[in-house]
């Protein structure tokens, strides 16, 4: 419940202004699951920026939640959009191929698809979709249910939703474009004191753009060394686009000589960060840079 509840937190602003109603479902049962909590969040929030995307205006993105036999859950995303033909289902998990929709004025490079079904298939669970031309299209993810834990009733509050002020004010999103598992591993695992953060993550560039453009981060940390299009070269897009322009992005590489900070504040990097990461230095460089965006979002109102 808690993962669907912050997953439509994250969703609801980009649906209302798209004219996107949406419906999640009340998880009155609670479910465990054999699965990785940030990259079932990260699988879910794919399917959710595309479910408003390719909706139509004044549509419906319906989220459902249901068992479908002794071991499995199934969590489904539909929409209410133009649907695709067999041709196109069939070419769905191509990477980088939009189905002929290039000329379209909606943002995507088509790996936001392909990274979702890895991420679901390593965690031991599958992925389809039903679609019907004019009607609507739904993605279904199946994962292996979990046996029942004891869960703290503090725990069980937090995760229906009845939760106090969090510590830190209202949670912001930070995007961490990093292809390193174990670096986003250590990253989830330094952030989990912080309630004021969600963390949204991107294996390479092209993505790391789109999720900047659908759900507007806090702030961005941005690996140097990434696969195919480079750390700096997806910052420097994100600055030529007047949507994401503004999003302070910090520089994370190992190299930690002079020049090279020095080359990478000159690009456009907002700081500069080296690994192996020092947590207190790196919690001090995250606070500071949400507090300069945090200054700049007041000022641009």
């Amino acid at each position: 419940a808690s993962v669907l509840i912050e997953c439509r937190a994250m969703i609801e602003e980009p649906a209302r202004e798209r004219g996107i109603a949406v419906n999640f479902p009340p998880v009155d049962t609670p479910y465990y699951l054999s699965a990785d909590r940030t990259r079932l969040q990260q699988a879910l929030l794919n399917l959710l920026s595309n479910a408003v995307k390719y909706n139509r205006p004044g549509g419906v993105l319906t989220v459902e939640c249901r068992p479908s036999d002794l071991d499995r859950l199934q969590i489904s995303v539909g929409d209410t959009g133009a649907g695709l033909t067999p041709a196109q289902l069939g070419q769905l998990f191509q990477p980088f191929n939009r189905l002929g929709r290039e000329a379209d004025v909606k943002e995507g490079t088509g790996i936001g698809l392909v990274v979702t079904k890895q991420l679901v298939e390593m965690m031991g669970g599958r992925i389809y979709v039903e679609s019907t031309v004019g009607v609507g299209t739904r993605f279904t993810i199946e994962l292996r249910l979990s046996k029942a834990q004891v869960v703290d009733p503090a725990l069980l509050e937090h995760a229906v939703g009845v939760r106090g002020p969090a510590p830190y004010g209202a949670p912001r999103t930070l995007l961490y474009v990093e292809d390193n598992p174990d670096n986003l591993d250590l990253m989830e695992h330094i952030l989990r004191d912080r309630p004021d953060l969600r963390l949204l993550t991107a294996p390479e560039g092209h993505l790391g753009i789109e999720l900047a453009r659908e759900h507007q981060p806090a702030l961005i940390l941005m690996d140097l060394n990434l696969p195919g299009i480079s750390g700096t070269d997806t910052m420097k897009r994100l600055r030529a686009d007047p949507v994401t322009a503004h999003i302070p992005i910090i520089a994370l590489s190992a190299n930690a000589m002079p020049e090279d900070v020095k080359k990478a504040l000159a690009a456009g990097f907002s700081s500069y960060i080296t690994k192996p990461f020092v947590i207190p230095q790196l919690l001090d460089g995250l606070d500071a840079a949400l507090r300069i965006a945090a200054t700049a979002t007041q000022s641009r109102r």
